[in-house]
């Protein structure tokens, strides 16, 4: 695999990678599951091949964006040459939680369990990637007067842009759903997740609610989400134990019993079995509010 044309900015308080963008050819760099401790955006310009995103597989083809969360696991399997455009941040660069009502891609591009981790790069959008990439090279470069605050500004854009163009994108994935009373279901387990994921944590208490076998509950999951409804719930309660290692100074104990957990092992158990980490290495490693505080 060959990367070039490489633009990094090292965070000086920690010698952690703050921002990083880079050009690659081939598939050497992620032909491997890569966990890494920052958000990445890889934007497939040519090529195809098939995806592994939290050990769910997706095909893709040349122009698709790939959109991954600090410590989830990925790896492409090439079918046909890949070349493209890779942009890293850290949160303590840009805190995607903490910025939310400003870009709200936090459960559309990162943390969403639901749909897909990646978009499809149209034309519309394409000339205003290449144009916001190349202000952002050109600012790393420059080590000038709010540098920082440029550069974030670039990165705000890009990312409302592709938060809007996969919003734009999503209802698609929905027409795809051939009885028409599944929608419904699919919609009200989502609010279910949400509503009780801190106290219920087993498939058979949704099913329950939504008044449906398990078994067929399971089936309308695997179909709709390519994934277990166990995995749902799982994925929905680490997403905010992330969040809350990250934004806060709670302890982890405090953290799990929040998330209905009253064994503070068992959970960091869970936690690491899950995002492969501990609670306490994820929050050294990627922790907003131990930057801050």
């Amino acid at each position: 695999m060959e990367i070039y044309n490489t633009y990094t900015l090292i965070n000086k308080q920690t010698d952690n990678l703050a921002f990083k963008l880079f050009s690659f050819e081939g598939n050497c760099q992620f032909d491997d599951v890569n966990r890494y401790n920052y958000y990445s955006l890889v934007w497939i310009k040519k090529g195809s091949g098939v995806a592994k995103v939290d050990f769910t597989e997706y095909n893709f083809t040349q122009d698709t964006m790939f959109a991954i969360t600090p410590y989830q696991p990925f790896m492409f399997i090439e079918k046909e040459q890949l070349e493209g455009v890779v942009l890293n941040f850290h949160p303590d660069f840009f805190c995607i939680h903490k910025h939310h009502e400003q870009v709200a891609c936090n459960g559309v591009l990162f943390n969403n369990i639901y749909n897909p981790p990646m978009l499809c790069v149209h034309d519309d959008t394409r000339k205003d990637f290449e144009m916001l990439i190349s202000h952002m090279k050109t600012e790393v470069q420059k080590s000038d007067l709010a540098q920082y605050e440029l550069l974030v500004s670039y990165l705000k854009i890009f990312l409302i842009n592709a938060s809007r163009a996969k919003v734009q994108q999503q209802p698609e994935v929905l027409t795809t759903v051939p009885d028409s009373n599944e929608p419904f279901k699919l919609q009200k387990l989502k609010n279910l997740i949400e509503t009780h994921y801190k106290t219920k944590h087993s498939a058979s208490e949704y099913a329950e609610l939504l008044n449906i076998s398990p078994k067929a509950l399971a089936k309308i999951t695997k179909n709709h989400f390519n994934k277990t409804l166990t995995n749902l719930i799982s994925e929905r309660i680490i997403i905010e134990a992330k969040r809350e290692l990250y934004l806060t100074n709670k302890s982890v104990k405090e953290i799990a019993y929040t998330l209905g957990y009253d064994d503070e092992h068992y959970f960091s158990r869970f936690f690491k079995n899950k995002a492969d980490i501990s609670p306490t290495i994820y929050r050294e490693t990627v922790g907003f509010a131990r930057a801050s505080s």
